[in-house]
């Protein structure tokens, strides 16, 4: 049986990458896009929460396959970190491509969001949690996702602001760690 402050401690865990990746896009913007910001903050509370239940259902299709997973995360990452600093060398006058398209806030959902697919498989595991809990789980982690998406978003767009950094390349540089963090870990 898992605890109500174990699922909450769990939300917060796998929501710190969406909170580093959001750092990244509002350092890139340095300004507010209401639909953009929005659908990133939920995208990634939608794929955190529905990616665990997806781990959690499909854990005798997925489980032999996770591993995996984990190096198409870090591709997509590695992809939009190297496009961000390419963006942002390129702009010399300070101008910035816009990082809050739905392919790229997509994509970054769902890098950000294999950690909680693992989590999922292990909730099936245990088998000592049931649906209920679960759901319940799922709808933990992914609040806690949107509002830390939602905290690192600002948080970039003032740092952005203040800091007269060629925003798009700190990004870029912040999204290729999280990257090799989870290479890292991929491979020990």
């Amino acid at each position: 049986m898992i605890s109500i402050l174990e699922i909450w401690l769990l939300g917060v865990a796998l929501a710190m990458d969406c909170f580093s990746v959001s750092i990244a896009q509002g350092l890139a913007a340095r300004r507010v896009i209401w639909p953009g910001m929005t659908a990133m903050a939920l995208s990634f509370g939608i794929f955190q929460g529905g990616l665990t239940l997806s781990g959690y259902i499909g854990t005798s299709l997925l489980s032999h396959h996770l591993r995996h997973l984990d190096i198409i995360a870090v591709i997509i990452l590695f992809y939009l970190g190297a496009k961000m600093l390419w963006d942002g060398i390129r702009h010399k006058d300070g101008t910035t491509a816009h990082t809050l398209k739905p392919l790229n806030i997509l994509t970054l959902s769902v890098a950000t969001s294999m950690d909680a697919m693992a989590v999922g498989i292990s909730f099936s595991c245990l088998q000592q949690i049931g649906q209920q809990e679960v759901l319940k789980a799922a709808a933990i982690i992914g609040l806690c996702s949107t509002l830390f998406s939602i905290a690192g978003l600002w948080l970039g767009i003032g740092i952005g602001r203040h800091i007269n950094l060629r925003s798009e390349v700190m990004g870029g540089i912040i999204l290729i760690s999280i990257g090799i963090k989870i290479l890292k870990e991929y491979l020990i």
